[in-house]
């Protein structure tokens, strides 16, 4: 079966971690991949799936059906209407793969892929380590030489994150990270510590790394070119935050040393707790102390998106197979 034209719609709520995950996924099914943003009108833009029934005029997005999905790759709670919506009209026509825990009957959905920190299983579900990303070696081989004039020195990016429902990230965690960043220049001084912000670090800390490391690292403004994909070519390490599973699933994808600074949590997470011990077990990362060891690393480049395409494809075609 050539899935390479089949139509593929990309449903997410628009954020950017969601849509790294199913276009990750989606780019390894398709080149025909149409971006579908899921607006839902009130009461189902705050209710959980699976209480309402779904219809078309639910979404305040037009839907274009003339130009229907052969499948339909969904991320978030949102989405997940969406999904449930295309099978209720179309039937065995499409196939729907669900990205991360629906929180509803796994039945709902053809496919289910979520990362192992969710902790579920099913017949249908095929677990990852960690999270789906749409990168390729390719990509950050053609990376934009954001920061030209240290490509050939020896860079250490610092991926900031953000607070979120788990962890915090206030003055004094902002401060910790900043004498950590000191201490780690005044140790290896000829190296470049590269500080960059994401979209949930708030602006207020942020202009602390600005304030207080403006001798110590090289930090990204935030106005020009994002320097993320520059770093992920060119850094022999990452410094990242713990709140953010997929940049820490991005940054496997080097094979490059990674070392977490602990966010202190606002209440405790059984399901972060198993993704960092995951991945601390698999040697993708390690716990920043006061040493940076450069070497090569142990562990296998994660490239999780590519490895479940393959699951996927195979169980659709012996799914067709079956059917016939």
């Amino acid at each position: 079966m050539n899935l390479k034209k089949k139509i593929v719609w990309v449903l997410t709520d628009g954020s950017q971690g969601m849509l790294s995950q199913v276009y990750g996924l989606a780019n390894h099914f398709s080149n025909n991949i149409v971006n579908i943003k899921t607006k839902l009108l009130f009461p189902w833009s705050v209710i959980q799936p699976g209480f309402l029934p779904t219809y078309k005029w639910i979404f305040s997005n037009p839907l274009d059906l003339k130009n229907k999905p052969d499948i339909a790759i969904s991320c978030g709670r949102k989405s997940v209407y969406l999904s449930i919506f295309l099978k209720k009209i179309l039937g065995n026509k499409v196939i729907t793969i669900h990205i991360q825990n629906p929180k509803i009957k796994f039945t709902n959905f053809d496919y289910v892929v979520a990362p192992n920190h969710d902790g579920i299983s099913g017949y249908n579900v095929i677990s990852s380590i960690g999270a789906l990303h749409q990168f390729s070696h390719n990509q950050i081989d053609l990376a934009s030489e954001v920061f030209p004039s240290i490509k050939n020195e020896i860079i250490i990016s610092i991926m900031l994150g953000g607070k979120n429902r788990h962890y915090k990230f206030d003055y004094q965690t902002a401060i910790n990270l900043i004498e950590k960043i000191k201490f780690l220049k005044n140790k290896y001084p000829n190296y470049i510590f590269l500080v960059i912000q994401s979209r949930r670090t708030n602006n207020k800390i942020f202009k602390m790394f600005i304030d207080r490391l403006k001798n110590s690292a090289l930090i990204w403004n935030g106005k020009d070119p994002n320097p993320y994909l520059f770093a992920l070519k060119y850094s022999k390490a990452f410094i990242l935050t713990s709140d953010s599973t997929s940049m820490i699933s991005e940054c496997a994808f080097t094979q490059k040393p990674i070392y977490i600074f602990d966010l202190p949590y606002k209440r405790r997470s059984k399901r972060m707790e198993k993704f960092h011990n995951e991945f601390n077990n698999l040697k993708i990362t390690q716990k920043l102390l006061d040493n940076l060891k450069l070497s090569e690393c142990n562990y296998k480049t994660l490239d999780e998106a590519k490895r479940i395409s393959v699951i996927l494809k195979e169980r659709i075609v012996e799914s067709k197979n079956e059917s016939r």
